[in-house]
């Protein structure tokens, strides 16, 4: 995969717009899945947490 970035990036014909908004839509959509897990990421340990302090 990331050789083939890597070819994507360095072609010597440039890229068309249609190939940067493809891109920038790739960038994006790995922007919001990497958010949206941490987000659930940092919820569940501040649940935890709030557990553990009532609990305790």
């Amino acid at each position: 995969m990331k050789r083939e970035i890597l070819k994507f990036l360095k072609e010597e014909e440039g890229l068309t717009m249609v190939e940067y908004a493809v891109a920038g839509a790739l960038v994006a959509a790995a922007c919001v899945v990497a958010f949206t897990n941490l987000g659930v990421a940092i919820g569940a340990r501040i649940q935890r947490l709030a557990n553990t302090i009532t609990t305790g």
